[in-house]
């Protein structure tokens, strides 16, 4: 779904939307699903920009886990909360990336992930954000 699609939801009524069902997405078939990173180099920038992904690629990387979505006040998602490094929420942090760092990918026809240009020691060297930020 990209910006212009997204966009037309917002001006929709209740009963257009429910036509709609198969082209709208909500967040629980995204939170908890794996981001990944393309092991591309990230300074492809206008390569990335114009990328379109279909499907998870074989030969990315698992890099976290979508912890949650980050909408702006007039509810456009502006960021993913990911969830990196530790071991069974040991030592993991949360880092915030945002939405023109990341590309939605279908899964299968319940789930979806996100795939990031950045690698796994880039999206780790974010700052971290935890509940505080958000008071």
């Amino acid at each position: 779904m990209n910006d212009s699609d997204s966009s037309m939801a917002w001006d929709k009524s209740s009963a257009e939307m429910s036509q709609m069902q198969g082209e709208l997405i909500r967040s629980r078939d995204i939170t908890g699903g794996a981001v990944y990173t393309t092991n591309e180099a990230n300074d492809e920038g206008e390569a990335w920009e114009m990328a379109e992904y279909s499907e998870v690629g074989s030969d990315w990387n698992q890099i976290g886990e979508i912890e949650d979505l980050v909408m702006s006040q007039d509810g456009k998602l502006t960021g993913i909360v990911v969830e990196v490094g530790g071991f069974l929420d040991i030592g993991d942090k949360h880092v915030l990336l945002s939405v023109k760092d990341a590309k939605l990918v279908p899964v299968d026809d319940m789930s979806y992930t996100f795939v990031t240009k950045f690698n796994e020691e880039e999206i780790e060297a974010m700052n971290g954000v935890d509940e505080a930020f958000w008071n």
